[in-house]
């Protein structure tokens, strides 16, 4: 089975054949893992075809880039053995075989630590990491609502574990990076708080009962739900760092597809921490970019595509991710959200979020001079 066969497409008359490049300033790479992972059979075949020894290594890096590689160079492989391409085949074979490496030692690591911090009470739930599964993100993400000297104390003692220098951004959302011998990987434990800067502490203190455990290579591992998932997926997209990969909006609409999503509910918890108009937002540009590769929208409900501020028609490629435009439209869903929890009389956690413009300046101006943002964000 083809990557594009596990994103079923809704029936429906097929107009001409797309446009070869999306959004605006898109690269000719992004166009090739777009169509591996988003297509069918015949437009694989395609792109699978303008991928030659020149470029490879440009694909793959944009792959890596964009947590994709095992999916969209499994589609790559399976198209280059269909066509009897030997070379290209052994070369994808390759690739995934040194990514799976990589993912297979920090699983190893993950279900060691989730079942050391459960065996020492600290209940904890993966998040973020493994939405991306069968690949895996570039650090291993944990939520916790334990002391958090008690996850540096666990850390240090099982895993002979170091803190990592914590940035301002690190300490408003109250996350802690730990460094582990033989872990490329950084382990990235959120303690008690959840969103960009710790202000959605509401969510995270019901956060439990609405997850769920998911099997992954033989081990069980707990998960957010569907609901939750979105959420915590836009924070970070749509309000901290202001771009998506190609990931999020390959896992974005492989789990709109399974239609579990409870939309009702998604609202209902979106619209308490104000950023409805968010998550509306992000899945319209997710359905938007689907749509324009398989041709077909996602089935998304009338309530979302209302609430939605904009669509895919703003979204921009650049450095190797496809970018929101901050001002006006992130600037506004961030007033929404501000406005939201001030409204609700949360106004220590208002006051956090206030802090973010400021962050993020000071950020922009540390990049500027100094080509990193390494201790602010």
């Amino acid at each position: 089975m083809s990557i594009g066969e596990t994103l079923p497409l809704r029936e429906g008359k097929r107009p001409a054949k797309p446009k070869p490049l999306f959004p605006s300033g898109a690269s000719r790479d992004l166009s090739i893992l777009s169509r591996l992972l988003l297509c069918g059979e015949h437009e694989q075949q395609q792109a699978c075809a303008e991928v030659t020894p020149e470029n490879r290594e440009a694909v793959l890096a944009l792959a890596h880039t964009n947590h994709v590689v095992i999916r969209a160079i499994e589609a790559l492989r399976w198209v280059a053995a269909e066509a009897q391409d030997r070379e290209h085949a052994q070369w994808a074979t390759n690739a995934i075989e040194r990514e799976q490496a990589r993912i297979d030692n920090a699983l190893a690591f993950l279900k060691r630590m989730c079942d050391a911090l459960e065996a020492a009470g600290c209940g904890v739930v993966v998040i973020k990491s493994l939405d991306h599964w069968p690949d895996l993100g570039s650090d291993l993400d944990l939520f916790t609502n334990a002391r958090p000297e008690e996850v540096v104390r666990l850390m240090n003692q099982r895993f002979d574990a170091q803190l990592a220098t914590r940035s301002w951004g690190d300490r408003l959302a109250n996350k802690w990076n730990f460094i582990v011998p033989g872990l490329p990987e950084l382990i990235e434990v959120h303690v008690g708080r959840l969103g960009q800067t710790g202000e959605l502490v509401s969510i995270a203190n019901t956060l439990a009962p609405r997850t769920r455990l998911m099997r992954v290579m033989s081990n069980d591992f707990r998960v957010l739900g569907a609901e939750d998932r979105l959420m915590i997926c836009t924070l970070q997209r749509m309000y901290r760092h202001f771009y998506a990969r190609l990931c999020d909006i390959v896992d974005t609409a492989a789990l709109l597809e399974t239609n579990i999503v409870d939309y009702d509910r998604l609202r209902s918890l979106a619209q308490t921490t104000g950023i409805w108009e968010g998550v509306a937002t992000f899945l319209k540009i997710v359905s938007d970019y689907a749509e324009f590769y398989r041709r077909c929208a996602l089935d998304l409900p009338s309530a979302v595509t209302a609430a939605a501020r904009f669509g895919g028609d703003q979204v921009f490629f650049n450095k190797s991710f496809l970018r929101v435009p901050i001002l006006p439209h992130s600037a506004r869903l961030y007033a929404s959200e501000w406005t939201t929890l001030m409204t609700k009389g949360e106004l220590r956690n208002a006051a956090r979020l206030s802090l973010l413009p400021c962050l993020a300046t000071a950020a922009a101006l540390r990049y500027k001079v100094t080509g990193s943002d390494k201790g602010i964000w």
